[in-house]
């Protein structure tokens, strides 16, 4: 087994003892190496990097390890003032000081540390959950609000540029595909008009970066609620993991995509669309957290445009689930043949309730916005 061979190719002491693989993610494929000597045991997160979703692996850790040493340093700066012990993952060199090892078949793995003594969850259960996810974002945001962009590649270019996703749709709209399941599903027809009603809406944030009101700065790219580490002990966050997709980007994606990851109670595969709301609660409860860490980096344009960031993240990755399956399902992984179609009904279904909610989460985030 070729994870076998690569584990023991990193700057860690011992033997190999065990091998285990973990997580449910989509991309990477993930183990727990344990390695032990005569007197202590080590152990580290192994990753092998999907070439396929990171056409370029070199650019994805340069990024990982220039972000991350900055962000170390801040933590340690700060640690005396801090309300807990923040942590990150680090990266861990090769033996031949690189920070990756390339395998016989040309595959790229990385080596990072364990956040020990810590969980994470599908779903946020309560408002004190939601409170900490806002705060491991805000706090992660702000240690690299001050990172410069110019030293970061784009390694996933298009990413979360909601008139994009809008183009490949309506690109996939012609195919023999799409045509036959508008015309066998009322359920497709309806989520196409769902689509038609928003498109002037698709381009608020990329707008407002062209005309100057938002800049770009350093962004996680991913911040769902999976990624979230929670301290066993204490109950608090403490660190953000999956950093593959840090890169130069508006921090409304991230603050729109945790929102509309940790606020619906539902979750992204519920075939129950009365289950799928933005529960204001949670929501009021993550924007405190949030904005205690970040409020300090925001300009008045960034506050102006975080509710914006919510609906448009729902709606993008809603189009996106649905652009998959009129396309045949050739990105996102399916395990049923309508799953795709069911994931966009959710999305928009949360849109909806977000737009419903409007007045009452503008209010919120008014009045937290101000601290």
């Amino acid at each position: 087994m070729i994870a076998e061979e690569i584990a023991t190719e990193f700057d860690v002491p011992g033997r190999l003892a065990a091998l285990q693989p973990i997580g449910t993610g989509n991309v990477n494929d993930t183990y727990r190496v344990i390695l032990r000597t005569t007197f202590s045991e080590e152990q580290y997160i192994l990753q092998r990097i999907n070439r396929v979703v990171f056409k370029d692996p070199v650019a994805v850790m340069a990024n990982m390890k220039a972000v991350t040493d900055h962000a170390h340093a801040r933590i340690r700066d700060e640690a005396d003032e801090a309300d807990r012990i923040w942590q990150l993952p680090r990266v861990i060199s090769a033996k031949n000081g690189d920070d990756f090892v390339v395998d016989s078949e040309g595959e790229y793995w990385r080596a990072l540390s364990l956040i020990a003594s810590t969980t994470n969850y599908d779903r946020v259960s309560e408002p004190a959950h939601a409170a900490e996810a806002g705060a491991v974002l805000g706090h992660f945001q702000r240690i690299i609000s001050d990172f410069p962009i110019e030293e970061l590649a784009d390694t996933l270019p298009g990413f979360h540029i909601t008139p994009g996703y809008l183009a490949q749709y309506d690109s996939c709209l012609s195919g023999k595909i799409a045509k036959k399941c508008l015309e066998s599903s009322s359920e497709a027809r309806r989520l196409h008009r769902f689509v038609d009603l928003r498109r002037d809406f698709a381009d608020v944030l990329e707008s407002a970066c062209e005309r100057g009101e938002l800049c770009h700065r350093p962004i996680h790219g991913d911040p769902k609620i999976t990624n979230v580490m929670i301290d066993t002990l204490t109950g608090k966050g403490t660190c953000i993991v999956d950093l593959d997709t840090v890169k130069p980007g508006l921090i409304h994606y991230d603050f729109g995509d945790a929102v509309r990851s940790s606020c619906n109670p539902g979750g992204e595969e519920t075939s129950d669309l009365s289950e799928v709301f933005l529960d204001l609660d949670l929501f009021e409860a993550l924007v405190k957290g949030y904005l205690d860490e970040a409020r300090a980096f925001l300009s008045e344009n960034d506050r102006k445009y975080l509710f914006d960031s919510i609906r448009l993240i729902t709606f993008e990755l809603g189009l996106r689930f649905f652009a998959d399956y009129l396309a045949g399902d050739v990105y996102f992984k399916t395990t049923y043949e309508t799953q795709n179609l069911n994931r966009a009904r959710v999305q928009f279904a949360l849109c909806e309730s977000i737009e419903k909610q409007e007045e009452k989460m503008r209010e919120i985030l008014a009045r937290y916005c101000q601290g």
